[in-house]
């Protein structure tokens, strides 16, 4: 009787089973001897035949760390994650969005001062030296650019590289979504979330680590500077530095957020969007929307700043508190900042973490459930 061992499934929907490491086995019936790592189908009734005898027999007892591919809840997941793919791709083209791709290796990564882009070094031709170049940190830049080239409405869906980030919700490498709706604004983008989010789920609720949260839109949206002080108990928020209110917001506000239904943070300080404009009814705010479910950050959302100048001044800033950080100074994207000044219309954008989301609808608590490596 073969016990144990892990279940394989072949492409004409036979079931094989691999005999596990450590011992001898006999088939049912037979006195045919397995050795570890032979492969048995499995009958319809009860019956095995062996299919293939492992070359040496030496097939290991225990999974090994880098063998999670063996876990019964990995495939299922990954199926799930290919059906989510197909049908975010759908959702778009139905939409009238067109599906772009743009570089992964670019010679500006932006210069956000919280996020850490991956340096690599590349050849541009036979025989030059080598020059330096970064992973995308996001393709925004690129797409921005092709906006300012008279795109339509576009999407990606790409990889993307932040050096340092790794956790139970975090990867150095990880699936980013990004769209942009040229003449659009901000709102037009929250309320592509919430029919993105409800044509990926059938029925109006989903329940995610045993919490079940309301569908239906609109979803709640909730003012950055609000929230501290609802929720985060920060009597006056404004008078903290912008370091001060992100940590009080990470620590006492965001494992509240999206407990009964998805909810937008909106309004974050001008400080804390370097990419994004100043509210019409509020230039000391921005146009910042950020999704949460489950306590999970999901999305980030601009109405996109499109003055050149100004983005170059918030650019130059960056790399001003970099230096004061003890951080690397990053080269500004003269190509962006061109594309800007040559004209790029009023847009919404977002960026959406594909693997965050693909935990959401399978109910994974950790993001190494829903990939494969």
């Amino acid at each position: 009787m073969v016990r144990g061992g892990r279940v394989l499934h072949a492409a004409d929907g036979r079931v094989v089973l691999q005999a596990p490491g450590g011992q001898l086995l006999t088939l049912d019936s037979s006195n045919l001897a397995l050795r570890p790592g032979d492969l048995v189908e499995l009958g319809d009734a009860g019956d095995m035949t062996r299919v293939h005898v492992h070359p040496t027999g030496e097939y290991p007892a225990e999974a090994g760390p880098d063998r999670r591919l063996h876990l019964p809840e990995t495939w299922p997941r990954l199926a799930a994650r290919a059906r989510v793919l197909g049908a975010i791709r759908g959702f778009f083209a139905d939409a009238d969005f067109l599906e772009v791709e743009t570089p992964t290796v670019v010679r500006s990564p932006g210069t956000e001062v919280h996020l850490a882009p991956t340096s690599v070094q590349q050849q541009q031709a036979p025989g030059v030296p080598l020059e330096e170049r970064f992973l995308i940190t996001s393709p925004e830049y690129h797409m921005k650019r092709l906006l300012a080239a008279g795109a339509p409405p576009i999407f990606q869906l790409c990889k993307t590289f932040r050096d340092g980030e790794r956790g139970h919700l975090h990867r150095p490498e990880f699936t980013m979504l990004e769209w942009y709706r040229p003449w659009a604004t901000l709102r037009a983008i929250l309320q592509d979330c919430e029919a993105l989010l409800t044509h990926l789920v059938p029925g109006e609720s989903l329940t995610y680590q045993g919490q079940t949260l309301a569908l239906t839109p609109p979803w709640p949206r909730s003012s950055f500077l609000d929230l501290l002080r609802d929720r985060g108990g920060v009597q006056s928020p404004e008078r903290l530095t912008a370091d001060e209110q992100l940590a009080a917001f990470v620590e006492r506000v965001e494992r509240t957020l999206g407990q009964t239904h998805p909810e937008f943070v909106v309004d974050y300080p001008i400080s804390m969007a370097s990419l994004a404009q100043p509210c019409a009814h509020d230039p000391s705010v921005a146009e910042r929307a950020e999704l949460y479910v489950a306590g999970l950050e999901i999305a980030n959302a601009f109405g996109e700043l499109v003055d050149a100048g100004v983005q170059r001044t918030r650019c130059q800033a960056d790399n001003a508190e970099r230096r004061e950080q003890g951080l690397r100074e990053l080269p500004l994207d003269e190509a962006f900042l061109g594309a800007l000044n040559e004209g790029m219309p009023p847009s919404g954008g977002i960026a959406l973490g594909v693997d965050r989301l693909v935990m959401l609808l399978t109910d994974a608590p950790k993001i190494d459930d829903v990939l494969a490596f």
